[in-house]
């Protein structure tokens, strides 16, 4: 199956030994027979169109969605076009608030401040840890999407669409080393300093990304109608 990812956005540059956001993604799915292209929509470049993979995966980004970026209209139109053909698609922190926000909710810079470092979220039920780093949030989730995943700090923290979209605010494809420089890079004078020193204590912390790679390659896996 090919997982088409579209970049919405790039790691600090002191930050690029990596890769950039799809390798991250590709590495977190690695295992689960898929193949993977990737597109840098935040910087102008599409795919023709949908057909050009089998699931498509967007990532998370520096950006706003609200924010007047030129790709930010024709990634919306992509969006709605992938959900009208059938196909499935996931969405991570941008990922999750772009999508959102084409298919008809609201997204806004959240009043109650930033999320970041390894967090709880309640997942249908079941307590997971996932790495964050947001302030943007979906505020008021599209009529029809089923929220699965929230926190007393993100209400709408993960989203099901039907069979065909599934969205997640946090990070499964950060490890604690990306949040780490995250915090020495992004954070610093943008994030509250109480919060950066919080989320290193809890860099030790582990997250559940095998669990959250298990869930996501199964969703782009499961049969359709």
């Amino acid at each position: 199956m090919k997982i088409g990812i579209l970049i919405t956005g790039h790691p600090p540059d002191t930050m690029t030994e990596g890769g950039l956001y799809d390798a991250y993604f590709a590495r977190l799915l690695t295992g689960h027979g898929f193949t993977f292209e990737d597109w840098s929509v935040c910087d102008g470049v599409f795919p023709e169109d949908v057909s050009a993979a089998d699931g498509w995966l967007i990532t998370g980004s520096k950006h706003g969605a609200y924010e007047d970026h030129p790709w930010i209209p024709p990634l919306e139109d992509f969006i709605r076009a992938v959900h009208a053909a059938g196909k499935p698609m996931i969405g991570v922190c941008f990922g999750h608030q772009i999508i959102a926000q084409a298919m008809g909710g609201r997204v806004e810079k959240f009043a109650g401040g930033w999320v970041v470092g390894c967090t709880e979220y309640d997942m249908d039920g079941e307590t997971i840890a996932v790495n964050a780093w947001h302030q943007d949030q979906v505020v008021e989730a599209p009529a029809g999407a089923r929220v699965f995943a929230s926190n007393a700090g993100c209400q709408n923290a993960g989203l099901l669409y039907g069979d065909l979209i599934w969205t997640i605010q946090p990070h499964p494809e950060y490890d604690a080393s990306f949040i780490d420089g995250l915090i020495r890079t992004r954070g610093k004078g943008v994030v509250p300093d109480a919060l950066l020193a919080a989320a290193t204590d809890r860099l030790d912390q582990p997250a559940d990304r095998p669990k959250m790679a298990e869930m996501m390659a199964a969703f782009f896996k499961k049969e359709r109608a």
